[in-house]
């Protein structure tokens, strides 16, 4: 549509030109070749926060204290100065513009952590309407703990897992926060993985701020299915009486199941899918049997030990639920164990469908039907134009280059399927990440919120309509770079998804002050 790079002809065009069907949005996000962040304010005086991310409709700025108490919510602003020359673009700013409070404005501070509590601070979802947040605190971990009332073995315990929303509080338990990795957040619905007791808690989030249970997965599927065994217990221990439950997390553990007496409902659903789907590749009964020996009773005993790692809403009524062993269930780094994923339906209780994280299969889906990895339903319409090799050449063409390059195609596959289930809210819708428009080094710097290695060289955007036209650049750390440069350094970025504006954090392992820039347009 456009054929200028200046912007006031741009302008003139758009009014005479009408974009063609569908592609509206995208025509009106090509302005942003022309509004870049142009200027960086190095260092800047600002509270000794964690910033932790804008949300998505762009109003507030999340961040905690220091100590992992307080919750700190900012408003972004716009920096206003006067300036009595005629050329103000010629002149540096004012020490007065050059301060954190000039772009951003406190509108409260909220204590969520008791004293023996931290915030997670790597964990922070927020509802489509914004109207909520939510939030965890939790105490520190227990490695050697003992695995009582039907935990697993190998897993270690929190004393005490908060989500505030409303208070919702899990004692004893195990959820991985890091990232959100073990809360999926789909419309009200909200699913959160004890890796302790291998149950995925369905929750939904009412207009009123309640937290109400929909469903457990896990010991048992449907509602019904614990009272059908208690009253086939009661039969066969006749009028003895059984042991009473223990009522933990909006659990029941059994006393059954406590013993290991029987597998859980999630697992027995998955061996029967494995066993259904192994006998129906043979017709005849001598061939099928051998088949069932090979592929189902001989690693029989792999698939029991198999827990739940993750979980993500595919839709209302399906979950993506990663199994794999217990040490991948903890390890920060799971890419070397093996992994499997499930297709499950809630309502009928039903594997839908079995992969090994190396299947080929699976990777087609991922390749073709990213976008259909990340739930989005009712999400703002700039998140359905985050850039993806499903909906972007330019993101097809790299996932290709790299899948070329890799010695073993097998080793690729497994290396992509990492990424599943994605993380919710792991992306920044913001315009400068759509590779339609920058082309930029995603080694150094992503749409994907986790921390990287920081460099002393700033990072270029260049744009895509002229291959080597540079637009802006982003420089963490200080104007003049490291004076260290032996101790390791990591970054995270905070764009805005609708203004001109970004936050480059750069900090050290060592807990010492951040280095925090503001890179914004004049």
């Amino acid at each position: 549509m456009f054929r200028s790079n200046n912007v006031v002809a741009r302008i003139f065009q758009r009014q005479i030109c009408t974009p063609a069907p569908g592609t509206s949005v995208h025509c009106a996000r090509r302005f942003y070749e022309n509004l870049v962040p142009s200027c960086t304010i190095y260092d800047v005086e600002c509270p000794d926060h964690s910033f932790r991310k804008f949300t998505d409709d762009g109003q507030y700025l999340i961040s905690f204290s220091r100590n992992n108490q307080d919750l700190i919510v900012y408003r972004p602003t716009w920096l206003s100065f006067s300036c009595k020359e005629e050329d103000c673009d010629s002149y540096d700013l004012p020490l007065k513009a050059k301060r954190f409070e000039s772009f951003f404005t406190q509108l409260y501070c909220v204590s969520l952590a008791s004293s023996n509590e931290f915030i997670c601070k790597d964990f922070f979802l927020y509802m489509e309407s914004n109207q909520f947040g939510l939030f965890a605190t939790s105490t520190a971990q227990i490695h050697d703990a003992p695995a009582t009332g039907g935990a697993v073995q190998g897993i270690p315990s929190i004393e005490k897992i908060t989500f505030h929303l409303l208070r919702r509080v899990f004692h004893n338990d195990f959820v991985n926060l890091t990232h959100s990795m073990g809360v999926f957040l789909y419309d009200d619905l909200l699913a959160i993985v004890s890796l302790r007791y291998q149950t995925i808690h369905i929750l939904q989030i009412r207009d009123s701020g309640n937290l109400v249970d929909v469903r457990a997965i896990g010991t048992f599927c449907r509602e019904d299915d614990e009272l059908f065994l208690n009253s086939n217990a009661q039969r066969v221990a006749g009028p003895h009486q059984l042991p009473r439950n223990h009522v933990e997390n909006g659990l029941d553990h059994n006393q059954i199941n406590m013993n290991n007496s029987f597998l859980s409902g999630i697992k027995q659903r998955l061996l029967s899918f494995i066993f259904q789907s192994i006998s129906n590749e043979e017709i005849d009964k001598t061939l099928r049997m051998q088949c069932l020996k090979k592929k189902f009773y001989f690693r029989f005993q792999d698939y029991v030990d198999l827990i739940v790692w993750k979980a993500q809403f595919l839709d209302r009524h399906h979950l993506l639920i990663k199994f794999g062993s217990v040490d991948g269930g903890v390890s920060r780094n799971a890419d070397q164990y093996p992994a499997f994923f499930a297709v499950y339906n809630m309502e009928t209780t039903e594997i839908i469908s079995f992969y090994q994280n190396s299947a080929d299969e699976l990777y087609l889906l991922f390749e073709h039907f990213c976008d259909h990895f990340h739930a989005t339903s009712r999400n703002p319409l700039s998140m359905n134009f985050i850039s993806s090799h499903s909906n972007n050449i330019h993101a097809l063409e790299q996932l290709r280059l790299i899948k070329n390059k890799s010695s073993s195609f097998s080793q690729f596959v497994k290396k992509m399927m990492a990424s599943l289930p994605f993380s919710c809210q792991s992306q920044s819708p913001s315009p400068y990440f759509d590779q339609s428009l920058f082309r930029f080094d995603e080694k150094l710097i992503s749409a994907t919120d986790r921390h990287r290695q920081s460099t002393d060289h700033p990072i270029k955007f260049i744009s895509r309509r002229r291959p080597y036209s540079l637009k802006f650049k982003i420089k963490p750390g200080p104007e003049a770079g490291s004076t260290d440069g032996q101790t390791k350094k990591i970054c995270s970025f905070l764009f805005h998804p609708i203004l001109p504006l970004a936050l480059s954090i750069q900090q050290t392992l060592f807990l010492q002050s951040s280095v925090v820039n503001i890179h914004f347009r004049r």
